[in-house]
């Protein structure tokens, strides 16, 4: 294709935006999803935080619930931060670790009475109530966006790494 006399673009652009464009959408994409994980983060860091002086038994041997709670809400709020200034895939794993293993502890904890082990406590509780659920909902949705930012950033191999196998 020549160039047109009269236009300002050069013989190789052909007027096509959507590489351009896909790049711009997948930007913001990458953006809503920090936004949405480091907020679902910071639910899941208040929630404990405001839970844990409710659930401090702690004995002179162990960890009591509430101090478990504040370093699941320190945890939270600090990879939140993390996902939501970095956005890299290791500011994702640790969002993705932490969502994931709150709420398999917490599902652990309401569905299976595990007894009291080193400096644990037990802390079954079978029941579910608002913040828990709460909690729970925003792990979940943690979770997915970690996982989708990970599948999102997925790097194909150099050719030279496959190239052996």
């Amino acid at each position: 294709m020549s160039a047109d006399p009269g236009s300002t673009r050069g013989p190789s652009d052909t007027g096509n935006t959507k590489p351009l464009n896909r790049a711009g959408r997948g930007k913001t994409a990458g953006l809503v999803l920090r936004i949405l994980a480091a907020a679902a983060l910071a639910v899941d860091a208040a929630v404990h935080a405001g839970l844990a002086p409710g659930y401090q038994s702690a004995t002179p041997e162990g960890f009591g619930e509430g101090n478990l709670f504040l370093a699941e809400a320190a945890v939270a709020a600090v990879s939140g931060l993390y996902v939501l200034i970095r956005g890299s895939r290791p500011a994702w794993i640790l969002a993705l670790l932490t969502a994931g293993g709150g709420l398999g502890v917490l599902l652990l904890y309401r569905y299976v009475d595990v007894p009291a082990f080193g400096p644990f406590p037990a802390m079954y509780e079978p029941v579910w109530f608002f913040e828990k659920a709460l909690t729970a909902l925003a792990q979940g949705v943690a979770v997915l966006l970690a996982a989708t930012a990970l599948n999102l950033d997925r790097r194909p191999r150099p050719a030279s790494a496959t190239a052996g196998q």
